[in-house]
């Protein structure tokens, strides 16, 4: 379908559906957006609407359809509606950036945006662009036309050439050679690795001394220290990888792991992960998560890794956030007639911005909290990856800063998720710093104080050096 001539799109401070992989903007950092402007969108034709089809459909008032006070899709910020805001948006002030175009993802770990002017191209979509993208809903599902698919994370793509890394890989064999080895400086360099220079490192330091970086580090180190610098060396995708096999190796299954490490991940990273995973350790993800789940949990993971989310740039259909939450309430069902695996197929496949725009909706509907419901109707591990999946959609790093707590709440530490769920989120540093004001917000502490309370020594140095 095209767009009037006369009609600018994307339009300036309209609400592009955000990216809720990293990078999400925080609360307050930008204005809200004052829209919509009272002269757009065309009464004939609204975002994300079918081509060739009216909105409000017929039946309801222009005026009332959705309430202009009550747009969905923005998750309560204290009071419920709020007074600003549109269909599938993030929290007020939260995103994006005034700059930032409609129908783009924002900038930012996990979220590559689209070369300026790419999307959507003058006059789209072009006969050449009909093509179908992995990731992408059936052709008509959300307006008809393809998406673009969003890059990998960086560390999950292709390796940029001639990074220049030898200034630390020089560092590091220093600070390992010979007797004793010299903690201080391996603290001073690994944590301060972006993912496209770890890899690099990593690849160099083992071509230029022949020997495995990782291997060496486990020979040099110990303890949760050694963990900690390991995973770091690893890089992103390695880690995610070796996480999951871990997790599923021996007897009993980590949720927890599979969770943080897939949950919410988009299509790019996703496949990814299952190509790197099939390479280091000859094996399918989508084999080892059957052997180790079973019934609707193995199957919605199955169907996490088939890669099939609707992409972050896809428009939010109002028509398909009704039909999704009606299925979602007959699927709820109460005991005898809940339908698991269908809540699992909606929810698994809709990107970020489409389950906001659902759990509003559902309240809206239904006066019931939408994560209540999923706690009343869910149980176990399957309700554990449900609500993850919406926290992570409504606020990523919110979701980030509450499962740190969560791994040093409590009697004792789970140093394990701790090491794994700091390096993860450091990965992009602004994303850090919006988890530690995330983590302020909600505990009334800072982030780091509370690392330093529940570690010691040098494993300590390495988290607060990733926070920090």
């Amino acid at each position: 379908m095209s767009y009037p001539n006369n009609q600018q799109y994307p339009a300036p401070g309209g609400p592009p559906p955000p990216q809720q992989g990293y990078g999400q903007p925080p609360a307050g950092q930008y204005p809200p957006g004052q829209y919509p402007p009272p002269s757009y969108p065309p009464q004939q034709q609204a975002w994300g609407a079918p081509p060739n089809q009216q909105y409000p459909p017929q039946g309801y008032p222009p005026q009332q359809y959705p309430p202009p006070q009550q747009p969905y899709g923005q998750p309560p910020q204290g009071q419920y509606p709020p007074p600003q805001g549109q269909y599938g948006a993030p929290p007020p002030g939260q995103y994006p950036p005034p700059q930032q175009q409609w129908g783009q993802p924002p900038a930012g770990y996990g979220s590559p945006a689209p070369p300026p002017g790419q999307y959507p191209p003058q006059g789209y979509p072009p006969q050449q662009q009909q093509q179908q993208y992995y990731g992408a809903p059936p052709p008509g599902q959300y307006g008809g036309y393809p998406t673009q698919a969003i890059p990998p994370s960086p560390g999950y793509g292709p390796a940029p050439q001639n990074i220049n890394v030898t200034a630390q890989v020089e560092g590091l064999y220093k600070a390992m050679k010979g007797f004793g080895t010299n903690e201080k400086q391996l603290i001073a360099i690994l944590p301060k690795l972006d993912p496209i220079q770890v890899n690099a490192v990593r690849a160099q330091y083992n071509q230029r001394y022949h020997e495995d970086l990782i291997k060496r580090l486990e020979s040099e180190t110990s303890g949760n220290f050694e963990d900690a610098l390991v995973q770091i060396a690893r890089g992103p995708l390695l880690s995610d990888v070796w996480n999951l096999r871990a997790a599923m190796k021996g007897m009993g299954t980590k949720e927890s792991v599979l969770n943080d490490v897939l949950i919410g991940r988009s299509n790019a990273d996703i496949n990814a992960i299952k190509r790197e995973y099939q390479q280091v350790h000859g094996r399918s993800l989508e084999g080892d998560l059957r052997s180790d789940l079973s019934a609707a949990t193995e199957q919605m993971f199955i169907m996490i890794v088939s890669a099939q989310r609707s992409e972050e740039v896809d428009p939010v259909n109002p028509q398909q956030v009704e039909r999704d939450v009606a299925e979602l309430q007959g699927a709820f069902g109460n005991f005898m007639t809940k339908n698991s695996v269908k809540a699992c197929q909606i929810l698994t496949s809709r990107s970020d911005a489409q389950i906001r725009a659902i759990a509003q909706r559902y309240e809206q509907q239904y006066g019931q909290p939408f994560v209540k419901t999923l706690k009343r109707t869910f149980d176990g591990h399957m309700e554990q990856a449900l609500l993850l999946l919406v926290a992570r959609a409504q606020n990523r790093a919110l979701s980030d800063a509450e499962q740190l707590e969560d791994a040093m709440a409590g009697l004792g530490t789970n140093d394990t998720l701790l090491i794994q769920r700091v390096v993860r989120a450091h990965w992009d540093k602004q994303h850090m710093q919006r988890v530690r004001s995330e983590y302020q917000r909600r505990y009334g502490k800072d982030l780091v104080k509370r690392i330093k309370g529940e570690t010691r020594g040098d494993y300590e140095k390495t988290l607060v050096a990733c926070v920090e």
